[in-house]
């Protein structure tokens, strides 16, 4: 089965994460769309996702504000949930996404917040 091009970036870099991570350290993985961001927080050995925050609720989408503010309000939500349950070491998962732009305000924020990766 041939995979599209963006699948295959997907599983090439999915796949180098996995190789490195340990039962320390969780995956932090990022998706976004045309409107929203979402991150989660991953531990990939017993395949379960421990915290998760997206901007695709209703207190958010009731602010007007912009996509990259909703960055920085994600990445404020993510780190109180994963402090919360005591994680601060991750691995940054970016998928598919090029590390610039709205990913890498999330990813500047979660360091401002003390996640470490």
């Amino acid at each position: 089965m041939k995979l599209s091009k963006s699948n295959r970036k997907k599983f090439r870099i999915r796949n180098k994460v996995k190789k490195v991570s340990s039962n320390e350290r969780f995956r932090l993985s990022v998706s976004r769309s045309s409107r929203n961001i979402s991150a989660q927080i991953i531990d990939d050995a017993k395949k379960i996702t421990l915290v998760s925050a997206t901007s695709n609720t209703k207190e958010i989408k009731s602010k007007k504000i912009s996509k990259k503010e909703l960055s920085a309000v994600v990445a404020e939500q993510l780190a109180k949930k994963a402090k919360d349950m005591k994680i601060t070491k991750v691995f940054f998962d970016r998928g598919v996404y090029k590390y610039h732009g709205r990913v890498k305000l999330l990813a500047d924020e979660l360091r401002k917040n003390g996640m470490e990766f």
